[in-house]
């Protein structure tokens, strides 16, 4: 070989072996998936929330953690395939904040990956995990506890609709826990203070449409709508419905109220999105799910919407704007 061939081959070498280097694979990103039965569009603020809570343990998005983003919009028949997908794949951690439904279908898919859920009934009894303080398994989270807040929501309604005898509840069949509980919970409640409750079901667009055709045939006074993810991406619809024929409308969250909805009581999801992130990057670094223990909630919000008050003739009494936590003018 003469002498500048060899120093050619010599230089290219040179070059090429830290190129060689740096295209030696990288070691792969956990891969966290949030999995949810609402919108993705009408979650935005959720998701930032769940991400602030991963970043307070060091975890940012697409520098050493991947997310996954599973919307389901309402698609409960999609849950089980979601989850046998997830866990085929074995991502890191199943995230399942505000998903009752979603919690137990990656507890029936998984024994192993680690859940980290987000549920308003108890999660002994859904089997979710063994004991509050010791949870024993594979999943772990938030629980809210809202034993009492149907009546109480029910009784808040009365208060700014009195003269209010017939209501209806809003419950979505496909959500078959929250539904059951609700249908439990509220006629029972609305006997007590002696109101009839008529039962509207409805699981997509045009079935609220329609069950508001029913609502307004069978001349109902006010409506109750069940907490449930498809209501809350479809809040717009519910509060153009409810504005166009004048009904008032008691709602579970924050948002539906910003959307025009008269008035809701419930939990603060935003903080329940934030705890699971925080225990999504716990879990990251190395925590067990066995050992931590499900963070219980107690606090409730109570947000009147004033402009919608107005537009439906409603005054609003001293003694529940006095209750409120927030309200919008």
């Amino acid at each position: 070989m003469k002498r500048r061939e060899f120093i050619t081959l010599i230089g290219g070498a040179a070059v090429a072996w830290p190129l060689a280097a740096r295209a030696q694979p990288q070691p792969a990103l956990p891969v966290v998936a949030l999995v949810n039965l609402r919108s993705g569009e009408a979650s935005i603020r959720l998701a930032n929330a769940f991400r602030k809570g991963l970043d307070e343990t060091g975890y940012v998005e697409g520098q050493n953690v991947t997310l996954e983003y599973h919307w389901l919009d309402g698609r409960f028949d999609q849950l089980s395939l979601v989850m046998a997908d997830l866990v085929r794949r074995r991502v890191t951690v199943i995230a399942t904040p505000g998903g009752t439904y979603a919690s137990q279908a990656a507890k029936a898919a998984t024994t192993t990956i680690p859940i980290v859920f987000g549920v308003g009934d108890d999660p002994v009894k859904l089997r979710l995990v063994a004991s509050l303080a010791r949870p024993g398994g594979n999943a772990t989270g938030y629980n809210l506890s809202v034993a009492e807040i149907p009546t109480k929501r029910l009784e808040l309604l009365h208060g700014l609709v009195p003269k209010a005898v017939r209501l209806a509840m809003l419950v979505n069949p496909e959500n078959v826990p929250v539904a059951a509980r609700m249908l439990h919970d509220v006629p029972e409640a609305a006997r007590a203070i002696g109101l009839q409750m008529q039962i509207l079901n409805a699981s997509t667009k045009d079935e609220i449409e329609a069950a508001f055709d029913t609502l307004v045939r069978d001349r109902i006074d006010a409506l109750f709508v069940a907490p449930d993810t498809y209501f809350i991406s479809q809040r717009d619809q519910l509060a153009t419905l409810t504005a166009r024929y004048r009904i008032p409308a008691s709602f579970f969250t924050r948002e539906e109220v910003e959307a025009g909805g008269l008035m809701s009581y419930g939990a603060n999801n935003h903080e329940m999105w934030r705890q699971v992130g925080v225990y999504t990057g716990q879990i990251l670094k190395g925590a067990k799910p066995a050992d931590l223990p499900v963070i219980q909630s107690t606090k409730f919000e109570l947000l009147i919407n004033l402009q919608t008050a107005k537009a439906l003739g409603i005054e609003v009494p001293n003694s529940i704007l006095l209750l409120a936590d927030e309200v919008i003018e």
